[in-house]
């Protein structure tokens, strides 16, 4: 088990884990996982291409898009309104519950390195491990979701050959039968790898809010508006995406059935040789168009949200 620490850096007693336990808030669980089913929803489609961007390793994929526009008109063209939404399921299961899992145990944690006093800030690095140890909880709960989407994603002229699947529970159900506990947790290395991409993007955006409430002599919990919400969400996320965009390949490719790498190091060096650095940034343009809006309505959602509801709390 994780040992947690506060400010100070010294282990929990089991009064600290008691008070720990303390700060975990239902709203926030809630909140984000309005924030990850909405933008799921309306943005589903371009998470499916980018998906089929990243496995194309230039050797035996197919079928090929040319662009963004094109990917969608083909997609559409020979698999319809469905085949844009292949996946959608699991992926809207899937960001709900990571989006809520993250926000509720970010939140936690972060109250509890302020020992309870919300208005009091941290610095960068807290953000950073708050937001690091609540991503890899976030992770290793969440992983087969993850798996039985890319799945579901890439299933579109399966090869007969190819086990074919008809929605996230056969995924996982059949996953198990064939690969066991390591099917459900393909990608799970470089998932975690990617735990600093949620750091990164959690630090800037806490940072930019602190600032700002700062300047303008606010309390760091103030509400802020719509704009402010949308704009330190977007910059953060665009930061994060730039920084860390290769491991999501990396997780992409090891999921993917129709092509096998021995482990992480195997599909790094195969990328790295058959494609260079472009390799590992490949979908990063369609990852970006989806996921800076993306995470703008998940914010948005989830700040409105959760203020709602814990101050409906507080007058009961």
């Amino acid at each position: 088990m994780t040992t947690l620490t506060k400010n100070d850096g010294n282990s929990t007693s089991k009064t600290d884990e008691i008070s720990f336990i303390r700060h975990i808030k239902y709203e926030h669980l809630l909140a984000g996982i309005s924030g990850g089913v909405v933008s799921t929803l309306i943005l589903h489609p371009l998470d499916l291409l980018k998906i089929r961007f990243e496995v194309n390793n230039g050797l035996n994929y197919d079928p090929k898009y040319k662009g963004i526009i094109n990917g969608i008109s083909t997609i559409f063209k020979h698999e319809g309104i469905t085949g844009l939404y292949r996946g959608a399921i699991p992926s809207t299961i899937g960001a709900g519950t990571s989006w809520g899992l993250y926000f509720w145990f970010y939140t936690a944690l972060k109250t509890f390195k302020q020992d309870g006093d919300v208005n009091s800030p941290l610095t960068p690095g807290q953000h950073m491990i708050a937001a690091t140890q609540a991503g890899a909880l976030t992770i290793v709960l969440t992983n087969p979701i993850w798996v039985s989407k890319t799945r579901l994603c890439l299933q579109s002229r399966a090869p007969s050959q190819v086990e074919q699947y008809s929605g996230m529970v056969d995924t996982l159900v059949k996953l198990y039968k064939a690969e066991g506990l390591q099917g459900w947790y393909r990608g799970i290395f470089p998932g975690l790898l990617g735990v600093s991409h949620g750091a990164i993007q959690f630090m800037a955006y806490e940072e930019m809010k602190n600032s700002y409430n700062k300047h303008y002599d606010m309390p760091i919990t103030s509400k802020l508006g719509v704009v402010e919400y949308l704009v330190f969400a977007a910059v953060s996320k665009f930061v994060a995406v730039s920084i860390t965009y290769p491991y999501q390949v990396v997780r992409a490719r090891l999921q993917n059935q129709f092509y096998s790498y021995k482990g992480n190091v195997d599909c790094v060096k195969k990328t790295w040789q058959n494609e260079g650095w472009r390799g590992f940034y490949k979908g990063l343009g369609t990852n970006l168009l989806r996921v800076v809006p993306a995470t703008m309505l998940t914010f948005v959602v989830y700040e409105n949200t959760s203020y709602y509801l814990i101050s409906a709390s507080q007058k009961q």
